[in-house]
């Protein structure tokens, strides 16, 4: 973790993806490596909390589905 990543938890999703975007474009507009070294340390962590918390989400609906579904295909 990079250490001016800072604490997630008070951001929103939102909020995560602006900062991705702006990341990205500072990224590309530099042209020096070391930058782009660091700015590509941030992003790995954006990135990383944002999949952390679509995963959580998806385990989240798969638990609230209608799993009566599941009886009705039987594969044998």
């Amino acid at each position: 973790m990079h250490p001016l990543t800072g604490d997630f938890s008070n951001m929103k999703d939102s909020e995560i993806e602006s900062k991705i975007t702006e990341l990205t474009k500072k990224y590309f507009m530099t042209t020096n490596h070391e930058m782009k070294y660091q700015i590509t340390l941030l992003l790995d962590d954006y990135n990383a909390e944002i999949n952390k918390r679509r995963n959580e989400q998806l385990k989240k609906l798969m638990d609230q589905r209608d799993k009566s579904l599941d009886k009705l295909i039987k594969i044998n």
